[in-house]
């Protein structure tokens, strides 16, 4: 996967029932290619995920530069991966599609980000929603 030409994937895809799982596989290839551009892994959101998993970085590397394709990385997931009860990762899941900045300095870097994009969208609040605007996805109004 080249991010220098393309996007990763939404975080809101859902691979094994977590948001953002496959735009970390996406963002770890390209890492491993080099073709990385301005994206970062692991990143933030890729440590909250592979904290909530109980997986390393290294150990995600590992399983990404092993596996080809999608399933052999969902299937080692599978059985790596600290389970959770339904209810809990809908509600990680919720979390992490609405997590926004935390700091008055993150919110003016999101507030950056957001302005260089489309200053009128003063309605978004979460990173999610400020990474599909960035990448040319639709995000519909917030009230």
């Amino acid at each position: 996967m080249d991010l220098r030409t393309t996007f990763p994937r939404s975080m809101r895809v859902t691979l094994e029932g977590y948001v953002h799982l496959a735009r970390m596989i996406d963002k770890c290839r390209a890492v491993l290619a080099g073709t990385e551009g301005e994206y970062i892994y692991p990143c933030p959101m890729d440590d909250r995920l592979m904290a909530f998993a109980g997986i390393t970085a290294a150990q995600f590397t590992a399983a990404v530069k092993q596996h080809l394709n999608d399933e052999g990385v969902i299937q080692w997931f599978r059985g790596i991966a600290t389970p959770h009860a339904q209810a809990e990762l809908d509600e990680w899941n919720r979390m992490m599609l609405s997590r926004g900045p935390t700091t008055p300095e993150k919110q003016a870097s999101f507030d950056k980000y957001r302005d260089a994009v489309d200053p009128s969208r003063t309605d978004l609040t979460s990173w999610a929603d400020l990474q599909d605007l960035e990448e040319g996805r639709t995000v519909p109004r917030r009230a």
